[in-house]
Formats: C-alpha cells, structure tokens, sequence
C-alpha cells in the first residue's frame, strides 16, 4: 500500500513542489494539502494520513499547536517537521507535541525521503544542526547535579508557566494565558530556572522533559 501523506504549508509554492516532488516517489500519495495550521488539523481528522509534513510558522494556528491537536487525536500518525525555523525552544516544543522528524527547509530530496522512511520505521529524524542543538542542551552539567525531587519543589502556578515554556511560548504570551504581568511571568520564569539550576528556557524545558517534570 502507497504511504499516503498530507501537505500541511502555508506557502503555496512550497506547497505545490513538495506535491510534485514527493508524488513522484513510488509508494507514496499525496492524499491533501492545507494552507494553515486549523485546516490541517481538519484535514488530518478527515482523511486519515499515514504521514503528515507540517511547517511551523504558519497564520491561525502554528505547526506546534497543529501537532498537538492531530496527535492526541491519531497517535498512530507520524509527523515531520519541515520548517525554516531553527530556534531550540520550537524545536524542543516540536518534539515534545510529539513530532517524528524536525527538517530545515532547503533540505535534499534524498535527506527528506530518508526522514519519512526513518520515521516510518518508528525511530525519530533530526537534520544534523538540529541534533547537535539537541544534544548540547542534553550534555549533563558536570559541576551541577539535578536533584530529581526539585519538581515538587515548583509551585503549582510555576508548574504551569513551565509547562508553557515547554510547549514554546513566549513570556509575552504565557502572560496572556495565565492573565498576568509580563514581569510577574518573568519572575516565575527565574525561580523556576534557579530551582531546575539552569541558565535558560531551553534548559528548563529540556530539563522538564528528561526528568518527567512535563509530561
């Protein structure tokens, strides 16, 4: 049976050449496209696709929200990013929302292909500047050791700005989901950082992550 994939990529051009190129392949079929992140979600609902390529910046509702949604609701579905967005928190929160692959656009044919057939086989794909971001964040603090109780330690509205952070907003943005102060989200942001004992956002959500702080 072909693997059936949808587009989801706001850029029309984009959209059609990766249709072009991607249907060309035998075993593969394009099966829809969508133009923003709430018509992908619709679209994945409706038809059911194997694979899905989504971007990240896109207008309604972003590829990482778009994630979210489809994979609580098909779990089963594989997703890689295809973005050109490269900032650790997106890509942290990409794979948290349950991404299979994360690609920079400009990616080879052959590199995109061999992210769809790794996926496929149930393992994660990660270009190769994107993977050495990943690992330097993991690479264990030599001189500081985590204490592994530390997320008791957080309040529960420190709990919920940390969990934010983790899905890649900003404070801006956590300040308006939570109703509250940007400098008041930016004084949460610090305890939680002196409490995880990191030195950043990606940190704390990469920390979070590893030791089950955030699920």
């Amino acid at each position: 049976l072909p693997l059936r994939i949808l587009i989801v990529e706001d850029d029309p051009i984009m959209r059609i050449g990766l249709k072009q190129l991607l249907s060309s392949q035998p075993q593969q079929l394009v099966i829809g496209m969508a133009e923003d992140g709430h018509r992908g979600v619709e679209a994945a609902l409706a038809l059911k696709p194997d694979l899905a390529i989504i971007d990240v910046g896109m207008p309604h509702l972003d590829g990482i929200s778009a994630t979210q949604k489809i994979k609580k609701a098909i779990p089963e579905i594989k997703i890689v990013m295809l973005t050109s967005h490269s900032a650790d928190t997106e890509i942290i929160a990409s794979l948290s929302s349950g991404a299979d692959a994360y690609c920079i656009k400009g990616i080879s044919l052959e590199k995109l292909l061999t992210a769809i057939a790794v996926v496929r086989e149930g393992a994660t794909y990660l270009d190769a500047q994107i993977a050495q971001k990943i690992v330097h964040h993991l690479q264990p603090n030599p001189v500081k050791r985590f204490d592994r109780n530390v997320g008791t330690q957080l309040s529960k509205r420190e709990l919920e700005v940390l969990e934010l952070i983790v899905e890649g907003y900003s404070n801006p943005e956590i300040g308006k989901k939570l109703n509250l102060s940007v400098n008041t989200i930016k004084t949460y942001v610090r305890s939680i950082m002196n409490k995880l004992m990191v030195s950043d956002r990606v940190q704390a959500a990469v920390t979070a992550l590893r030791n089950g702080i955030v699920q």
